[in-house]
């Protein structure tokens, strides 16, 4: 078959997304930190980006109360921006570049700021924080043990995870330091007698062992449940228990005790993660009878043109190359500051009509929590879902019920004997209520929680039931169960 070559037209339709428009999509998605992060990088790389400094910062924090009669536009929080030149087609087509910096503000400059270099820097104050594996590799390196062994247990320590247990296969080390399995075996349970108790087990029955055995209580009727009878202990069936160890109940209550008290996680300690504080992107306050949504503006940049360019721009010293340099950071820089704008205005008006679904939530509490999907809000506001679903993510807002993330507002409904609808959220919380007011020693089963839901009104399945309850991270009926 011979080879040939044709021209062909064809007509086909494809989106194509400039880099402007996945930059703005992109920064509509990022978290408050994660913008700042990309805010303090453009500031480095951008020369033509400045940050206004405290001189010049008159800035009007933007709210508006929700209100049948409030006005729907959003006022603009960027005094900056003081006459509107970004079109729909992009900034990318202003050319006029001395008609628009004659509206930008480029009084002011920027704070003068002069390091102490006789301070140290706050990061050489910091002290790192020992993980687990620092802390069983210092041990190690203070034992008396054989290099080939170190080798060894270093391998073992690798593999340790933060909840302090070997899941890797010790086949697995033998391959990757060339022991028998007898060696691997025997510097496994060195490394086991390393502090914290119980570490480097591979299972929790025998974590809990080594922890028994490190208090003198090898041998133990504690260690023989746990030994073997770890299933029935965890299905809580103590007379079976008494019954093969020839014991009384009450003496298996009290091994059940002693080992409920011993730390399945004994890596747990050096793993813990810091603790993030949430910064609420917006807040919601009552006043008098009306909510009012106002964006936190704090420790967001301010962001402006800088003079120096600007000035250097409109001049006429400057080569066409150096020129054009300027103006492409310039596009850069405003669609930067469009694009964080519209960022700002999005949540707004998100935030406000959330508010205005849910006003009984806002009054009342999570037991009034109404349904609402996303495309009622996109309605709402003319977006379309997807421009919801990026806004809502990682996204909070501090109202006078607590801090919540936006999508926490958007749930499915369950039907009611009413005929009405209520949210999947104010069912979970109901379930967590029923079950923080039962007896211990007699727990609701799913089935009872079924029927005390519809005496509220509520009419939801079993295993509708179940599925929340496991969301919530609560056990069955059995395992709540407690016998002392």
């Amino acid at each position: 078959m011979a080879l040939e070559l044709r021209q062909q037209l064809k007509l086909s339709q494809q989106l194509v997304m400039t880099p402007q428009l996945q930059q703005a999509i992109k920064l509509l998605q990022l978290s408050r930190v994660e913008l700042e992060e990309v805010v303090n990088q453009e500031l480095e790389e951008n020369p033509v980006l400045e940050e206004v400094s405290e001189v010049d910062e008159n800035r009007k924090i933007e709210t508006e109360a929700v209100s049948p009669d409030a006005d729907e536009g959003v006022p603009d929080n960027n005094p900056e921006k003081t006459q509107e030149v970004v079109e729909a087609d992009g900034l990318a087509q202003i050319d006029d570049w001395q008609t628009y910096l004659q509206g930008f503000s480029q009084g002011g400059s920027v704070a003068e700021s002069f390091d102490d270099e006789d301070h140290p820097s706050y990061e050489n104050l910091l002290t790192p924080k020992t993980t687990l594996s620092d802390h069983l590799m210092w041990q190690l390196n203070l034992s008396s043990i054989a290099d080939h062994d170190k080798v060894i247990a270093a391998a073992i320590i690798g593999n340790i995870d933060d909840a302090g247990y070997l899941r890797t296969p010790l086949e697995d080390i033998c391959q990757q330091t060339e022991s028998t399995q007898d060696q691997v075996e025997d510097v496994l349970y060195r490394v086991q007698s390393f502090d914290p108790a119980g570490v480097a087990a591979r299972d929790l029955p025998e974590c809990l062992q080594l922890q028994l055995a490190y208090l003198g209580l090898k041998g133990s009727l504690a260690e023989r449940i746990i030994t073997d009878y770890s299933k029935e202990l965890e299905e809580r069936r103590y007379p079976v228990i008494a019954k093969q160890c020839k014991v009384s109940v009450d003496e298996v209550l009290d091994a059940a005790r002693f080992l409920s008290s011993l730390d399945p996680r004994p890596g747990s300690q050096f793993s813990e993660s810091d603790i993030h504080y949430i910064t609420p992107d917006i807040f919601v306050y009552k006043v008098a009878d009306e909510y009012v949504v106002s964006l936190n503006d704090d420790g967001l940049a301010n962001l402006k043109i800088s003079s120096y360019y600007s000035n250097a721009l409109s001049g006429k010293e400057i080569d066409s190359e150096t020129s054009e340099y300027i103006q492409e950071k310039m596009r850069g820089a405003l669609w930067l500051i469009k694009s964080i704008h519209q960022r700002q205005r999005t949540i707004f008006r998100v935030t406000k009509s959330i508010v205005k679904f849910q006003r009984e939530f806002f009054d009342h509490g999570i037991s009034y929590l109404k349904p609402l999907v996303l495309r009622d809000v996109a309605e709402d506001i003319e977006m379309h879902e997807s421009t919801i679903s990026r806004v809502t993510t990682n996204k909070y807002v501090q109202t006078p019920q607590g801090l919540f993330e936006l999508k926490f507002f958007f749930n499915s409904g369950i039907g009611t004997t009413g005929g009405d609808s209520v949210a999947s959220e104010s069912v979970k919380n109901r379930i967590k209520e029923i079950i923080a007011g039962e007896d211990e020693k007699k727990p609701y089963s799913d089935q009872k929680i079924v029927n005390m839901l519809k005496e509220d009104g509520i009419d939801i399945a079993r295993r509708t039931v179940t599925k929340y309850r496991e969301m919530l991270g609560i056990g069955s009926s059995t395992a709540r169960k407690r016998l002392f």
